[in-house]
């Protein structure tokens, strides 16, 4: 038998075990399904999920300054720049120099900025119970849960 022979013997077969088993296939795997429901979720708010976390993050410190923001979303200052940029552009969050501190921005969330927001996270927890619909209740906060931890854990 050919090698071309056996080559075509797998195609359609999908991954076996020794990549199915892997917690970095699974991961990887997992968010890009996720990704994609969720990019078509925010589609219609002209959003994508980069967009949506600054947003919540916004909204959950605001008034914060551009500087906070990133903190909290764990990106550097010209990221942050260029998602405020496209969201201001949008008209969804306004800046304005800091009263106290004039070399600090301190970006809110406009009117329409608020409305996007509830609707696209509406959106996003939906694509994200289809996600997990596979998994029971409990099962699905189980992951969460055990994601959450990993996540919060110093490296070792």
């Amino acid at each position: 038998m050919s090698s071309e022979a056996r080559d075509d013997q797998h195609v359609g077969e999908g991954p076996g075990a020794e990549l199915t088993s892997r917690l970095g296939y699974l991961l990887k795997h997992a968010r890009l399904k996720l990704g994609a429901l969720t990019a078509a979720a925010l589609a219609p708010y002209g959003l994508d999920g980069r967009e949506l976390a600054v947003l919540l993050v916004l909204a959950g410190c605001e008034p914060a300054s551009q500087q906070q923001a990133a903190r909290q979303l764990g990106i550097d200052r010209t990221t942050m720049v260029a998602h405020l940029d496209a969201l201001e552009d949008k008209g969804l969050v306004a800046r304005h120099p800091h009263a106290e501190d004039r070399r600090k921005n301190i970006v809110e969330l406009t009117a329409a900025g608020r409305g996007i927001l509830r609707d696209a996270t509406q959106a996003g927890d939906d694509a994200e119970r289809r996600f997990l619909a596979p998994l029971t209740e409990p099962a699905a906060q189980q992951l969460k849960d055990a994601l959450h931890t990993l996540l919060t854990q110093p490296d070792r």
